[in-house]
């Protein structure tokens, strides 16, 4: 019997999606989400601008979302909440990540951060950047598909 895989040969065996927010003073960021279908979570990545359209992932900083993360970022995103602030706490560091709903016509409608403590040195590194509706959107489908996998529906 000759079984054919239901998964094409070009899937890439993590989904990503990226908001990039490059901007000409170089101060800009990029967050990126990444579902990791081995270790069941999602990962976000922040890394800071480096030089035109280009960024420092060198540096970057991850913190590993489960489905309470999951479902705190997803209900702003949908407008029941105004905020998430996820803490996660380590031997190492301290990783916080926030995603903010602004009422203001005149700005992105989300603001989203995320910062890292380095436990030994006390640095901290920390990318903001803001984020359209178009994007948030993107966001929230990717985020609600996440869940459908990590709870195997």
């Amino acid at each position: 019997m000759n079984v054919k895989s239901t998964t094409p040969a070009t899937a890439k065996p993590n989904a990503e999606y990226a908001i990039y927010k490059p901007n000409g003073r170089g101060n800009g960021g990029v967050i990126r989400f990444e579902f990791n279908r081995t270790k069941g979570a999602v990962f976000v990545d922040a890394t800071t601008q480096s030089g035109e359209k280009q960024f420092d992932w060198e540096s970057k900083i991850t913190m590993k979302w489960g489905l309470n993360d999951l479902g705190s970022v997803l209900a702003t995103l949908q407008g029941r909440q105004e905020q998430a602030k996820l803490f996660h706490q380590s031997e190492k560091a301290n990783s916080a990540f926030e995603l903010t709903f602004r009422d203001d016509p005149q700005k992105a409608p989300f603001f989203m951060s995320m910062s890292r403590q380095e436990a030994a040195t006390k640095s901290v590194k920390k990318v903001t950047i803001p984020v359209t509706h178009a994007e948030g959107a993107i966001l929230e489908t990717a985020l609600r598909a996440a869940i459908t996998r990590l709870i195997g529906w």
